[in-house]
């Protein structure tokens, strides 16, 4: 596929060696340039939006804070992995396999977060409640080794990671902590908790660990 900055650089190339050309040839070049003007105003009026996705384009390129093979969310609910990124817009793959076609411009004003900088690895946030009743000191230590489990024998946990919880709330019918996992990619963070919440759910009904649900008692007044 050929680069934006690839075609910029063969019209420059071309109008450079034009230009050149009529000079050889004694040509007057200054009306010519002149006219030029004009027309050039005339067709960036008219080709706005092309040419501001250009230039969102040689942006985009430029920064290097997006690029193809990049997974990536925009503001408005698209992410995916960048596919291309041409003169016009951005083609993202999402996870279903469907590709979104992005103007340039579109994206430079958007909020973009890029899950592959500045590393791909990435922190994994899961929240967990238990029952007032719970000893909490077993419930975090049983949690912890849960998670360790999982960072080693899950393909994309990172494995000397140090998992770990904490907790935050007292709900209306549950303790509430966040467990923090580590994976190596953003997508990996699919199998990861998949697997984690079976096996932590396995293993609190084998240690008795209670995971409430909302319950509510109501008094009829006889």
């Amino acid at each position: 596929r050929v680069s934006i900055i690839e075609i910029i650089i063969k019209i420059l190339f071309f109008f450079v060696g034009f230009i050149l050309i009529l000079d050889t040839l004694d040509i007057t070049i200054t009306p010519f340039i002149t006219s030029l003007g004009i027309a050039g105003l005339a067709v960036g009026l008219a080709l706005q939006d092309t040419l501001s996705n250009l230039f969102a384009g040689l942006h985009i390129l430029m920064t290097k804070q997006i690029k193809p093979g990049d997974y990536i969310s925009i503001e408005g609910g698209f992410e995916g992995f960048v596919e291309d990124i041409n003169w016009r817009n951005t083609t993202i793959k999402t996870i279903s396999n469907n590709l979104v076609i992005i103007p340039n411009s579109k994206i430079a004003s958007s909020i973009v977060t890029n899950y592959f900088l500045p590393d791909k690895e990435l922190a994994v946030l899961v929240q967990v409640g238990v029952s007032y009743g719970s000893d909490l000191e077993k419930v975090e230590k049983v949690t912890i080794e849960v998670a360790k489990e999982v960072m080693r024998e899950v393909p994309g946990g990172v494995p000397d990671f140090e998992p770990f919880i904490r907790y935050h709330t007292f709900g209306d019918f549950s303790i509430n902590f966040t467990v923090i996992l580590r994976v190596q990619s953003y997508t990996d963070r699919y199998p990861v908790i998949h697997e984690f919440v079976k096996r932590l759910h396995k293993r609190y009904k084998e240690e008795g660990i209670e995971i409430p649900f909302p319950i509510r008692t109501i008094y009829l007044k006889q």
